[in-house]
């Protein structure tokens, strides 16, 4: 399998050394699950060096010089930034012409955290289920609103765009790419490194994050957290806030993706997970704490929500 690890300067260090060093770990195990074909990474660039985010200076191969037929085109992601700052390091970068190109060719592309913006600029992920970095989410969505954004998944494969999350999904987006050649490989090669599956970015989210980047959310989720042992009432909440239901339901969505009663049961798992871990009440007593009926209710929850059981929490 060619494949090309498409190279910016400032480029996220670790995302690409994980990338490298999972597609070396699966050729060297292959072996051990018959699988024949091995994975040939070549970093390409616009030039023939980039500077990493920590400045190291990468020799790559010149985009213009490439002679080999590819499979897949990595896109790298850019070291951690605000928002504004993602958007400024991709919007006119040089690289998007030959992203377009090559998604033209018919080539597959991948990227994971700021990476994916690069590949929302260049307009092929349009009509696409995409994911990006969960904080990162507000921003994406409103300047590329004709993606179908789903951060709260770790990757997301549209056979010709396979995306992923945070920074350290670029681990996942390397998995990702060995199952499609052999899910045993990738499972061996996951075990080696000890890599734990993680098939939801919604674990690590933080509400209050979420909720700071704009003011009516941030003012519903103090709300919240002043009423959490209370049944939810949009309506009491609009009106302590000081808007419509209307308006809060359409503040959420915009920033977070997901409605107020979604946003509610993030807010009520993230303290019944900081009970959880942090003090020895008992499951029945955190549940109705955060505001649900029974025990039941609250495992269930976290199971679906967070893929983890309450004992694996204690």
């Amino acid at each position: 399998m060619q494949i090309a690890l498409l190279a910016v300067d400032g480029l996220f260090d670790s995302g690409l050394t994980a990338v490298l060093d999972i597609l070396a770990t699966a050729n060297a195990l292959r072996a051990e699950t018959g699988v024949e074909a091995a994975f040939h990474v070549v970093p390409v660039g616009v030039g023939d060096s980039v500077t990493t985010h920590h400045g190291m200076r990468l020799a790559v191969t010149p985009l213009a010089d490439m002679d080999r037929a590819l499979d897949l085109v990595i896109m790298s992601a850019v070291g951690f930034r605000p928002p504004d700052q993602v958007i400024d390091a991709v919007r006119g970068h040089a690289a998007l012409e030959w992203v377009t190109n090559f998604h033209n060719q018919g080539i597959p592309l991948a990227a994971a955290c700021s990476g994916t913006f690069f590949l929302a600029e260049a307009g092929v992920l349009d009509g696409v289920t995409a994911t990006t970095s969960w904080w990162l989410g507000r921003a994406f969505r409103s300047r590329y609103p004709r993606v179908d954004l789903d951060e709260s998944c770790t990757t997301a494969d549209d056979q010709r765009v396979l995306t992923a999350g945070a920074a350290f999904a670029h681990i996942d987006l390397a998995l990702a790419i060995v199952r499609r050649q052999s899910p045993a490989l990738a499972t061996l090669v996951a075990r080696y490194l000890l890599i734990d599956d993680r098939p939801t970015q919604a674990i690590y989210a933080i509400p209050a994050a979420l909720a700071a980047q704009d003011p009516i959310v941030l003012a519903f989720e103090r709300w919240l957290r002043d009423h959490l042992a209370e049944p939810l009432r949009l309506s009491r909440a609009a009106q302590h806030i000081g808007v419509s239901e209307r308006t809060l339901q359409r503040a959420t969505s915009a920033a977070l993706g997901f409605s107020p009663v979604e946003f509610a049961q993030e807010v009520r798992l993230d303290h019944a997970l900081f009970l959880l871990r942090t003090t020895r009440m008992s499951t029945e007593v955190i549940a109705n704490a955060v505001g649900y009926q029974s025990a039941s209710t609250l495992r269930g929850l976290i199971k679906r929500r967070r893929g983890v059981g309450v004992g694996d929490l204690r």
